[in-house]
């Protein structure tokens, strides 16, 4: 039987993945009035293909055991016999990391709205993937009994697997998608200050809303992962 632990570690991260510098270091390109901010700030947000905003640092244990039994059925009777071979266990230890980020390579104009002293920036939706999963073979143990046979390479692959499936599957309850909008609100709200707006002048929001059963449409899996 297969039984899962899993122990999580949030790092929020702000990154800005492109050709160009981060949205923070282009500062002194900020135009002196707020009519010419929408633009500043479409091109300034280009130049980040991707805005890296949440970390997540997951490891499981992946624990598989299981015993020979003796199946079959005697007149119209079934049973099910464990067999005095012992059980075996395995515990693998597996590390996966998780990013979210938000690809602003198609933002425009038509993500800015600008009206006198207010804007309103609607952002790209949320990306979540699995950039990496590792096992640390050293650490993975074994109890196997003399009249058993060893786990062969096939099946511990299968478990590993089974492992990376369920690290996907609990992605919708780590809330990352909340969290990668509110790190780039932080993001966003100081360069709009900086152009001169006011707190309660700023909105910005999302596309649309990530039910948990959604989450794992936008799910992508890196070359490591």
């Amino acid at each position: 039987m297969k039984k899962l632990l899993v122990i999580i570690t949030l790092m929020s991260v702000i990154a800005c993945s492109g050709n160009g510098d981060s949205p923070e270091k282009d500062k002194s390109q900020s135009h002196d009035t707020k009519d010419a901010a929408p633009v500043t700030l479409i091109a300034q947000i280009r130049k980040c293909s991707k805005l890296y905003t949440a970390d997540f640092k997951v490891h499981k244990i992946i624990t598989h055991d299981d015993e020979v039994k003796l199946k079959g059925s005697v007149m119209q009777q079934d049973f099910d016999i464990p067999l005095p071979l012992g059980s075996r266990k395995v515990a693998i230890p597996m590390d996966a990391t998780i990013k979210a980020y938000i690809d602003f390579s198609d933002f425009s104009e038509k993500n800015v709205k600008h009206d006198g002293k207010k804007i309103e920036i609607t952002l790209p939706d949320p990306q979540v993937e699995l950039t990496e999963t590792r096992i640390n073979h050293d650490e993975i143990k074994k109890h196997v009994p003399f009249l058993r046979s060893n786990f062969s390479d096939k099946e511990l692959a299968e478990y590993t697997t089974q492992g990376r499936k369920a690290i996907i599957s609990d992605i919708p309850k780590l809330g990352i998608v909340s969290m990668a909008r509110e790190s780039a609100t932080r993001t966003l709200v100081p360069m709009l200050r900086q152009m001169g707006y006011e707190d309660e002048d700023i909105t910005i929001t999302f596309r649309k809303d990530f039910p948990a059963d959604n989450i794992m449409n936008i799910i992508k899996i890196g070359d490591k992962g």
